[in-house]
Formats: structure tokens, sequence, C-alpha cells
């Protein structure tokens, strides 16, 4: 597998490369009185273009920033420019929150080269690098998508492993909202946690906005009940930090992971879901 993370420097020293091509994937959450696309329009990474992690997704359903499919996706992205042979430099505006989301989902639909910029946005607007404004628009590709269904679950398969326990469910989500102390961000969905789920929050994850070494993820993941021998199913809020723990839980060694993507936004919402607290 590609190494996940690119340096500032490398990313520096690589810019001019036609085959490479600077994502900016920031999102934020509902209540963080952010504007990720506004922000984007005032100052990024020379070159970058915008991810929209709300538009590029599956608009048949009520759940948010569900994966599209492999033609919509397709279309999306080469819209952008974006082809499966380039490289991909992904990064977000926190340093570490929406940019894991962004590169899973390159990933899942077969681009070849796909990596983050260690750091994001505030590491290299700390090193005083260039920053630039405005939309960019690339040329229109052609991108060509085949999607690994090994890389997600969808709600029949979370309710299965309630009963075969083939795989472990680990939550991203703040203690107090695995919980069930302290409401959703999202209306209209029911406090607590798939039952049987661990609860790994993803501030723990990170550090200084970078993720934490393999050995203090795999003694964070141990100290938690966490088999990195075991199948692995990872939930969050809305499948957005969910894959930042799908990319620790594989830095720290486990070979088996996959996102459930509608996470508690479709189980905290779902009549059929069994649910604890």
């Amino acid at each position: 597998m590609t190494p996940p993370f690119v340096s500032t420097a490398w990313l520096a020293d690589n810019m001019a490369r036609p085959d490479l091509v600077v994502v900016d994937a920031s999102w934020h959450l509902p209540n963080a009185s952010r504007n990720a696309q506004a922000e984007y329009l005032a100052g990024h990474i020379p070159g970058a273009v915008f991810f929209d992690i709300d538009g590029i997704a599956d608009t048949s359903t009520d759940l948010p920033h569900m994966l599209p499919s492999p033609a919509e996706f397709a279309r999306a992205v080469g819209a952008l420019g974006i082809s499966e042979d380039m490289t991909i430099v992904v990064y977000d505006e926190i340093g570490l929150f929406s940019a894991p989301r962004v590169w899973w989902t390159f990933r899942a639909f077969g681009a070849k080269n796909v990596v983050m910029l260690e750091g994001g946005g505030p590491k290299w607007r700390a090193e005083r690098r260039p920053l630039q404004s405005g939309l960019v628009n690339r040329e229109r590709v052609r991108f060509e998508a085949s999607f690994d269904t090994h890389t997600t679950v969808d709600f029949e398969a979370v309710l299965a492993n309630l009963r075969s326990h083939a795989a472990q469910v680990v939550d991203a989500r703040p203690a107090p909202r695995f919980h069930g102390e302290v409401p959703e961000p999202r209306r209209g969905l029911k406090p607590g946690h798939i039952p049987d789920s661990l609860n790994v929050p993803v501030s723990l994850l990170t550090e200084g906005g970078q993720l934490k070494s393999p050995d203090q993820l795999r003694a964070l993941f141990a100290e938690r009940g966490i088999d990195l021998e075991k199948p692995l199913i990872t939930s969050c809020g809305s499948g957005i930090t969910a894959v930042t723990l799908a990319l620790a839980l594989e830095q720290a060694g486990a070979k088996d992971v996959a996102v459930y993507d509608g996470s508690w936004a479709e189980w905290g919402a779902h009549k059929d879901a069994e649910i604890e607290s």
C-alpha cells in the first residue's frame, strides 16, 4: 500500500509535476460555524481544487455524504480535472479531520496513488508557504472508477454482525455521545451506540493535527480492548471520522477494516436498530 502521508516539503518540491493534483477536502461539523468552501476561496494551497464532501455524494438518500455511485463519482472528479492515474494529494484545514474521508473515497473508487498532506493546511500555513485565492479550474479529464466493495459495510451487514460477532465494531464519536449522555448534533437521532461496540474517540488518534505513531496507536487500541487480528468495522456520527479511525487501525497493523458509511446518522434513526447506552 502507498504510504498515506507526504510532507509539506515534498509537496512544495513536487507541485509543478503535471501528473499531480492537490485536493482541499475541508469539511466542518454542522455546529462548527465554519464554511469550508468560503475558506477555500479565501486562500488555499496553490492549484488545489475543492472536493465538496456533501456535493460529491449519493443525493438519492437523506443520509449525509454517503458514497455516490462509481459513475457519479467519476463524473464529479473528472470535472475537477482528476484521473485515477494521477498522484492525488489530499489535505484539510484542521490538520487531519476530513482529509482521510476523501483519501479513502478516492482509494475506494480505484485511484492508484492518493496520499494526504501531513499536518494539512495548518502546517502549510505555519511554514508561511504560498497560498492562492479563488476557484481553480482544471481541464476536465476521464476518471475510470472501479469500486472496492471491501471498503465499506451497510446497515444490514452491521445488523447481521450483532448475531455473528464476526467483527468488532469501533465508534469514533466522543465518549459522551457514545454513552448517550449528550444529544447528537443532528436532529432526530436516538442517543447511545451499537450494541457491543467499543469507543475510541477520534481526538485520541491525533496530536498536533497529525496521526500518532503506530506504536502509540497499538497501545491505545490494546487499552481499549481492540483485537487488530479480527475483522473491524468503524463507525462515527456520519462516516467522516470513522475513516480516520480506519486509517489509524491500518497504521497500527489491522488488515481487515471496513467503514460503516451510514454510521450513527443511519443507525440512530433506523426503526430496526438495537441501541445501547
